[in-house]
């Protein structure tokens, strides 16, 4: 599902800096924002996920335990998760 958004009061000098990097990639500027917009969401999904992920290795402790579970098996599970259909995905914890 996709929504509109709507950004107002954005400079000229803004706007015209970010038609001209549209033009140079050779897309219009709603999908060049749509890809910066993605990019963003993409970094703010893994910053998050790398602070879930030292919360549940150190276990506050500052580094991993004997028992801490191991990282790249964690990333994966999250990183399936994370990309399951929202129908398929409910119910199931994130790690």
């Amino acid at each position: 599902m996709s929504v509109v958004l709507t950004i107002r009061d954005v400079p000229e000098e803004v706007r015209d800096l970010l038609a001209q990097q549209a033009r140079e990639r050779g897309q219009s500027l709603q999908a060049y924002l749509l890809a910066v917009l993605n990019r963003q969401a993409d970094f703010c999904r893994n910053r998050q996920l790398l602070a879930e992920l030292s919360d549940e290795l150190d276990g506050g402790s500052g580094g991993a335990g004997p028992t801490a579970p191991d990282a790249a098996e964690l990333l994966a599970r999250a990183r399936a998760e994370r990309d399951l259909p929202d129908d398929a995905s409910s119910g199931r914890d994130v790690a």
